[in-house]
């Protein structure tokens, strides 16, 4: 079952823990330090579309972008309720189109982590590159090998609710630098006047990635690494960060 999948149905329950508003008013922050005050956004790794309606709140003219179909229906729901104009595309980032470019693209809650393989972030970096705005900005979180190996490594998480429970298993490869979480979830079910509990399991990988090698391939992919900072700060990474946020400004075309 691919990531997500049954997640989805519970993903803002066991996510209400994320303060997105600070998220937004700092990355909102960061935007507007570069120039961005308004215009086309693309955020990549939606999902249910926390972060887009916000920045679409903000004024950004947001597109949001993820290959997750169940967690995009929860999106358009949430847009719909609020009548908002944003536009979401079932894509992967590692093959993303869209219709021009943008002034600025964002990525946020480690998505880009999902990208396990070198290669694949390299080409997400050259399209992002492609349809950014002469001197667009790229601004994007991600877990720091710090946090796979110090903070998750080989745990187990566990959390009851009323509405949903779920176990995370976790294992990290620090050799490969891959993250690996089992995550079994139990969804209460209606079925003849009594509640069931269905149990469903997905496995989700994720990959840690040194600041050396991000800031290599950015400027392979023709893109300026301009900044790298503590998640909600504007001081630099440290040894034991958890969480980095890093800006990248778009250089020239080269795809």
């Amino acid at each position: 079952m691919s990531s997500y999948e049954s997640f989805a149905r519970v993903y803002d329950l066991f996510m209400d823990n994320i303060p997105y508003k600070e998220w937004c008013a700092y990355l909102t922050g960061l935007l507007r330090e570069y120039g961005v005050n308004d215009g086309l956004v693309l955020e990549l790794g939606c999902g249910t579309g926390n972060m887009t309606q916000l920045l679409a709140e903000k004024g950004y003219d947001m597109i949001g972008v993820d290959n997750s179909m169940d967690m995009l229906e929860i999106a358009m729901e949430k847009k719909e309720e609020k009548n908002q104009d944003i536009l979401y595309l079932l894509q992967d980032m590692r093959e993303f189109e869209l219709y021009g470019t943008v002034k600025a693209a964002v990525s946020v809650c480690d998505s880009i982590n999902y990208i396990t393989e070198e290669e694949d972030l390299l080409e997400v970096f050259r399209l992002v590159n492609n349809y950014l705005d002469p001197g667009g900005i790229f601004i994007f979180d991600m877990n720091t090998p710090y946090k796979y190996r110090e903070i998750l490594g080989d745990s187990t998480i566990a959390e009851n609710r009323e509405d949903a429970s779920f176990i995370w298993d976790n294992y990290y490869d620090e050799e490969e630098q891959i993250n690996e979480y089992d995550l079994a979830l139990f969804i209460p079910e209606k079925r003849d006047g009594d509640t069931l509990y269905r149990k469903y399991e997905e496995v989700h990988c994720q990959r840690a990635y040194e600041l050396k090698t991000v800031k290599e391939l950015l400027k392979e992919a023709g893109m300026e690494f301009l900044e790298a900072y503590d998640a909600f700060t504007h001081s630099p990474v440290k040894d034991d960060s958890e969480r980095i946020y890093i800006i990248a400004r778009e250089k020239g075309k080269n795809i």
